[in-house]
């Protein structure tokens, strides 16, 4: 093994030499496809036989060459640019390069040893477990070392068959598609040594492949297999490197010994089938039309290198290039069916010859534009209220957002979505059971490279907590995505909440005034309540409390001890209660006064609220009965009062009548006669009359005036005075006094 050879990017195997086959790989496939498809004079990348962006094909603008790749996959400024902004951007880029003798852990350095093939079944048509290598072997040519490889993939608008970058829409009679863009691939090498051909085989991996640890044939195998639709790109650079030949292969099983070939014409060695071959594929900068597919190689002995401080070929040169130590190339990947592809993982090799069953020396490892899948979701449904009848509809969404390179494919399969639930407290953990709750296929509906799909309406019938679980497993392409594991209940996640609904209630109550004595009620009409789980009527109580006498009417004040509690009257769903077959809330106030009713409802989890009424709707008036007085005043001093109360429910009449008699008009001054009549407790009505006395008059006095008082000691019954009564009376005078007496 010479001192560089590329090995995989940061591992201490070799750093990684990715792309002079890619650039075969193109111009194979695409020459079988066409002559007008394009790739050079995009705009994209210069091929323009060097590697930095200060020069640009005739007539074209400068753009992005391989230092400005190197810098956005290294973000070094030894590539020779501080610069990645060109217009457009790569989507992918790799850069990578074996380290000089005494240079490492510099600038693009890796370790100084390489790896290489070992054991015979090393060979392009086995599969990748009967590879196997070792490191540091040594003994190889120096015309097949590697110092760097270098790749970048940019996505830029399509057109058709005959345009700048044509999208292979319109290819075999197809209507042109604009929202289709066009794939270009770009990839180049410099290498150690110009002097011989070199055979060089370029693997195209979609799974995933590595170095194992495993012992096979002698040295020590890999991991990862082959996958159907893999591609590998043999070439060989020969005159110097300025002429190559290119054939391109898939890796199809259906080739193998002993399999159904459906087209065996294709067919070359075991599980390899032929897509395109070609002699001639240079990138001229003097062609008048683009091409699809191309190559080139630099043609002077003083090519600038980019990255001088990590270059040195096998002649001491570290600041250019001799003629052919650099090639670079690229392919409409649109226009070889292989514009929505990804590969997991890449690999160069050298090779005895271009057989496919030739001897493999070396190789190394990378990744490039490796596809990839995440998946978020968005559950629905979230705070919505159960619905009279029971019933809640949730869904989930779920999105598989796929990467590699610009257009990665589709994701396939079936989305299968678990619902966990329902709980009365929030959910912390939920995990697939049994069967599925809903599935979904791929790919759905399509944003960019994300991909929906839905598990449709699901109908739940109980309020609480849910949380979604969603799983995928991923597809020849992808592996398994990872679901949701966080339950934080705030919207961020798979969680959601069904809330009970809130039910109403009307309340009738006894309003008054009444008086005294007088029962008081209230009645509560419930609505708007839900359906338990199990289908039956919304269950619970409902309980009537009374407040008061209330000490501010405008005011009242529920919150004190109530002065009645109603039994607890069984619900069943929306009605009135208490019903005709429950006795009534009711109960008579002892007090005249304003009484306040609420009347609450349980609820009945887990799918209706509690409900009270508002204080302040319901009032119960209770009232003191105004009692009427008549009074009789007869010639001789005496007065008479009658009093009553109707035929009001306020009980006796209780309490005491004070007569009193003036010898004024308008019972003004003193009174002459001052008597009480206590301890009256009698039905209504009741008369009162004052006993016999004796007043003192004046010869002169003739008018008399009367006022009745009633004192009541029944608080259902009001006091009542009585108007001023005059009289005249035409007294018999004796002496200044006179007798009441007949």
């Amino acid at each position: 093994m010479t001192e560089r050879i590329l090995g995989p990017e940061g591992s201490t195997r070799r750093r990684r030499f990715l792309w002079a086959p890619m650039l075969l790989i193109a111009c194979v496939a695409l020459f079988a496809i066409g002559s007008a498809q394009a790739v050079f004079k995009t705009g994209a990348l210069e091929l323009d036989g060097d590697a930095t962006s200060l020069t640009a094909p005739s007539g074209e603008p400068q753009t992005n060459d391989w230092d400005r790749v190197c810098h956005q996959a290294t973000s070094s400024s030894a590539c020779g640019t501080t610069s990645d902004t060109a217009s457009p951007k790569a989507t992918a880029v790799s850069w990578s390069g074996d380290c000089l003798t005494g240079t490492s852990g510099t600038f693009g350095c890796g370790d100084l040893t390489a790896t290489t093939f070992t054991g015979g079944g090393s060979k392009d048509p086995q599969d990748i477990s009967s590879w196997a290598w070792n490191d540091g072997g040594g003994g190889l040519p120096a015309k097949d070392n590697l110092e760097h490889g270098f790749a970048a993939r940019f996505s830029v608008s399509g057109t058709t068959n005959v345009g700048t970058c044509p999208n292979g829409t319109d290819l075999n009679g197809g209507t042109f598609d604009p929202s289709v863009n066009c794939e270009l691939l770009y990839f180049g090498s410099d290498r150690f040594d110009n002097s011989g051909d070199a055979q060089q085989g370029f693997w195209f991996f979609q799974n995933p492949i590595g170095l194992g640890t495993n012992s096979v044939g002698g040295g020590t195998g890999f991991t990862g297999v082959h996958k159907n639709g893999d591609v590998l790109v043999i070439s060989d650079f020969s005159v110097g490197g300025t002429t190559s030949t290119i054939t391109v292969y898939k890796w199809d099983s259906s080739c193998a010994k002993g399999a159904t070939k459906p087209n065996p014409g294709d067919c070359g060695d075991a599980n390899l089938r032929l897509l395109a071959t070609s002699t001639s594929a240079k990138c001229d900068p003097g062609l008048s039309q683009n091409v699809g597919f191309c190559g080139i190689v630099n043609t002077s002995d003083t090519t600038p290198v980019p990255w001088r401080t990590d270059y040195l070929d096998k002649s001491g040169n570290s600041s250019t290039y001799l003629a052919g130590e650099l090639y670079e190339g690229g392919i409409n990947l649109s226009l070889l069916g292989l514009g929505s592809e990804c590969f997991s993982s890449i690999g160069a090799e050298t090779r005895a010859s271009t057989s496919t069953t030739a001897t493999l020396k070396d190789f190394v490892l990378g990744t490039f534009a490796q596809c990839g899948a995440s998946m978020g979701t968005t559950p629905h449904g979230d705070q919505t209220v159960i619905g009279t009848g029971g019933t809640a509809t949730v869904s989930d969404d779920a999105t598989i957002t796929v990467t590699g390179g610009s257009s990665p494919p589709a994701p396939t399969g079936t989305v299968s979505f678990w619902l966990c639930g329902p709980s009365q407290t929030a959910i912390t953990s939920c995990a697939p059971s049994g069967t599925a709750t809903a599935t979904a296929a791929l790919p759905g509906s399509k944003s960019g490279n994300a991909y929906t799909v839905s598990s449709g309406s699901v109908t739940v019938h109980s309020a609480g907590y849910y949380c979604w679980y969603s799983s995928w497993p991923g597809d020849g392409n992808y592996k398994p995505v990872s679901p949701a594991t966080t339950f934080n209940h705030d919207g961020s996640d798979e969680c959601l909440q069904i809330l009970p609904i809130q039910p109403t209630i009307v309340t009738t109550q006894t309003a008054g005034p009444l008086a005294l004595g007088s029962s008081i009620s209230d009645t509560a009409t419930l609505g708007n309540t839900a359906k338990q789980p199990d289908g039956s009527a919304a269950g619970g109580t409902i309980t009537f409390t009374a407040y008061g006498p209330q000490a501010d009417p405008a005011h009242p004040d529920c919150t004190g001890t109530a002065v009645y509690t109603s039994a607890a009257y069984p619900v069943s769903g929306n009605n009135t209660y208490p019903t005709a077959a429950q006795a009534a809330a009711s109960f008579q106030p002892s007090q005249a006064g304003q009484y306040n009713w609420v009347a609450t409802y349980s609820g009945n989890s887990p799918n209706t609220k509690a409900v009270a009424s508002n204080c302040a709707d319901e009032a119960s008036v209770i009232i003191s009965l105004q009692p009427t007085m008549d009074t009789a005043q007869s010639f001789y001093p005496n007065d008479q009062a009658t009093l009553g109360v109707g035929s009001g429910a306020a009980g006796n009449i209780k309490g005491s009548v004070r007569f009193r008699l003036y010898t004024t008009i308008d019972c003004s001054g003193t009174a002459i006669v001052d008597q009480t009549v206590s301890g009256i407790d009698h039905a209504s009505p009741v008369t009162v009359n004052t006993t016999n006395t004796t007043v003192a008059v004046s010869t002169t006095q003739h008018n008399l005036s009367w006022k009745v008082e009633f004192v009541s000691t029944n608080s259902g019954i009001k006091n009542v005075t009585s108007s001023c009564h005059n009289e005249n009376s035409d007294l018999a005078i004796d002496n200044g006094s006179q007798s009441n007496t007949p």
